[in-house]
């Protein structure tokens, strides 16, 4: 920030800490906090115009930010109404969950602690419009209609996270999130959602597979994190209805040490659709 900076700054705090008006947002006392720092401002300015030393004249001359401006920021529940502080929700990085606790919360008593999960910083909703058509080539849809789970209903803001990985489990496409489920019925998540797979079937590599990373958000611990994943190879893709198999985490990418989630016929339900000219 430059020194014509520092004066609009310090010009618009002198006019609120010597303001009238009833419906000023802050009080007598920060009023007072302002006009300190507002002077203590334009006095550093002004000396640093002559001895060019701005920031070390500011850095000196100046109390911490924060410290001064300590009672004005603060939470006033009674402004205008009682409006607390939301806990942002934490999507770790991958690894970082194995430092935690897990909930027992599969059909088998639990995945373990020290189980790693993948968290990637995306928003739900990540979908990516279908790729141009080209001769001789197909495009895939999947639907992803819904999921079977004994505890569906007790799963806050669930999601699923589709990727496509080769067998080192390296991404072939961008990775997408679906939107927040639509519903939860009984033993099921349902999403009813589109996936447009961001590649001609024809230009994956042999062995890849289409991976969906069932996840929702753990409100005691304040993270998001993977219940369970499934995936599809490429003898599977076919036109119409078909149910896969879930899986413990965490996602086995490679796909060499995979154990059931569960003993009950619960699946991912989806329905794909290929598109060739």
């Amino acid at each position: 920030m430059f020194s014509g900076d520092w004066c609009v700054l310090a010009r618009h705090l002198q006019k609120e800490a010597q303001s009238q008006h009833n419906n000023s947002e802050f009080t007598e006392d920060q009023k007072v906090s302002i006009a300190v720092y507002a002077v203590r401002m334009d006095i550093a300015v002004q000396s640093s115009r002559i001895n060019a030393c701005l920031w070390i004249r500011i850095l000196i001359f100046f109390p911490p930010l924060s410290a001064v401006l300590k009672n004005i920021l603060t939470y006033n529940k009674e402004f205008p109404f009682d409006v607390q502080p939301v806990p942002l929700r934490k999507i770790l990085a991958p690894g970082e969950e194995e430092h935690l606790e897990f909930e027992e919360d599969d059909e088998e008593g639990g995945a373990g602690a020290g189980s790693p999960d993948s968290f990637p910083a995306r928003v739900p909703g990540t979908l990516l419009p279908r790729l141009p058509s080209e001769p001789g080539m197909t495009l895939l849809t999947i639907n992803i209609e819904k999921i079977g789970l004994k505890d569906a209903g007790q799963c806050i803001d669930p999601y699923i996270t589709v990727s496509v990985k080769d067998l080192n489990g390296i991404d072939l496409t961008p990775v997408q999130d679906t939107p927040v489920a639509l519903r939860k019925e009984d033993t099921y998540v349902h999403f009813n959602v589109d996936i447009e797979i961001q590649k001609h079937i024809e230009k994956l590599t042999k062995g890849a597979a289409i991976f969906f990373e069932f996840k929702h958000y753990k409100p005691k611990k304040r993270f998001t994190s993977t219940k369970c994943f499934a995936f599809m190879e490429m003898d599977e893709i076919k036109p119409g209805a078909i149910v896969i198999e879930l899986y413990k985490k965490p996602t086995d990418f490679k796909r060499k040490k995979l154990q059931l989630l569960t003993k009950k016929p619960l699946y991912l339900h989806l329905h794909q659709t290929l598109h060739k000219e």
